[in-house]
């Protein structure tokens, strides 16, 4: 289990991010025409999986953007936004928005996911959603880079993790 805070207050996950250099752990989850995906049909690319509590949020929605923009030059890079936002919710951010180079998944049929990533906040104002971090996988779906976000109303660290990308 690790702790985060919001907002100052400690909050738990339901464990640790996976392990530098260890195989990613599968999944399904959903994406905006309601079609299950797994890690599988991202195969081959690199993978930046970020990993939010809510699209509906300032940060989240921040987060996202950036590296819509960061990465929309880099077609091999699968850039994966995770988060317990319905599927309906996160295709009319992403409209709203105009951010066209992510893959919003949910984890509206099963909160897998969150416990396998280890980022499943379990208790506080949150519990249920995921916590903001960021996971990082080469093409062959092994671990390169993780961040756990100490403070989940902060934004992660965009430079470490576009320097893991070899960018």
């Amino acid at each position: 289990m690790a702790q985060v805070t919001l907002k100052g207050a400690p909050v738990h996950t339901s464990g640790e991010l996976p392990r530098l250099e260890s195989q990613a752990p599968n999944f399904k989850l959903v994406d905006g025409e309601l079609h299950d995906r797994t890690l599988a049909d991202f195969k081959g690319k690199r993978k930046l999986l970020n990993i939010v509590p809510s699209l509906d949020t300032l940060v989240c929605a921040t987060s996202t953007k950036k590296f819509n923009e960061a990465l929309g030059q880099h077609p091999e890079i699968a850039v994966l936004v995770i988060s317990a936002d319905l599927p309906f919710a996160q295709k009319r951010f992403c409209t709203a928005e105009k951010v066209e180079n992510i893959t919003a998944l949910s984890m509206m049929r099963s909160k897998d996911f969150g416990r396998d990533y280890g980022v499943l906040i379990q208790d506080g104002p949150l519990a249920g959603l995921l916590a903001r971090s960021i996971v990082i996988l080469d093409a062959q779906d092994r671990v390169i880079y993780t961040e756990l976000v100490p403070e989940i109303s902060q934004e992660p660290n965009y430079e470490k993790a576009l320097q893991a990308l070899r960018l």
